[in-house]
């Protein structure tokens, strides 16, 4: 693909076309907050941590789903990026119950983490505190619906890299919930493979395995590169 240049951060950088403004700001070693996104998936653009501003435009684009472009003017960290941050963590803090000293992924959640590190040390916003159920129906894993902030990351695994699809989302707005099947028990649904692709790829305590206890649960990510890389290479193909 050819190269284009563009600036980032007042620094002359380049870039291959097409590539997404994330993978390039990801190379030139500029951490970037992200909890929809993750590497092996799909982009969806969904959380907005991920926004930048381009000179010229009002609006904030987000990395993940933004190509970069031949004299492109990127910043990443301004003031108004930073308090855009922090706004978009209180909301997501404030929108469900996310009580962290009880949570089974406490010391290892995404969510937390990124609230730690753009400064979000308390919530301007009133507390929806929705009455949210509990899926336990399932032999080995619970969805906790309090703790989920909409990413769709078991959306996506499920259907990119299992192939089952048992996951979906309904609703709108505040009423969006991820749903199993047809919006049945998870421990209902017969295209439910067991895998546990997608309580690894959640990044709250709203996919966990059964019987965790408060701050027990770490997940982890590497699996993804792992598949991608053996299907790529045919590792697995016995035909």
């Amino acid at each position: 693909m050819p190269v284009v240049t563009l600036t980032v951060n007042d620094e002359l950088v380049s870039g291959q076309a097409g590539q997404s403004l994330l993978s390039l700001l990801k190379e030139l070693g500029i951490e970037m907050p992200t909890l929809c996104h993750l590497e092996g998936l799909s982009d969806r653009g969904g959380c907005r941590l991920c926004m930048v501003e381009l000179q010229g435009s009002k609006r904030l684009f987000a990395a993940c789903v933004t190509p970069v472009q031949e004299g492109m003017v990127v910043y990443t960290h301004t003031e108004r990026l930073n308090n855009y941050r922090r706004m978009i963590l209180e909301l997501l803090f404030a929108e469900r119950n996310h009580v962290c000293a009880v949570c089974v992924q406490n010391g290892h959640c995404e969510l937390q983490t990124q609230a730690a590190k753009n400064g979000m040390d308390n919530v301007r916003y009133d507390y929806l505190v929705p009455d949210l159920p509990m899926d336990a129906s399932h032999e080995r894993y619970v969805l906790d619906h309090n703790r989920c902030i909409l990413c769709t990351r078991c959306v996506r695994v499920c259907d990119e890299i299992e192939g089952a699809h048992v996951w979906d989302l309904m609703g709108r707005g505040v009423n969006s919930r991820v749903i199993a099947g047809l919006n049945q028990s998870w421990g209902d649904s017969d295209s439910c493979t067991k895998c546990g692709k997608c309580v690894q790829v959640c990044p709250t305590g709203a996919l966990t395995l059964r019987g965790s206890t408060v701050a027990e649960m770490e997940k982890q990510h590497d699996f993804l590169k792992w598949i991608l890389t053996g299907r790529e290479k045919k590792q697995w193909d016995y035909s």
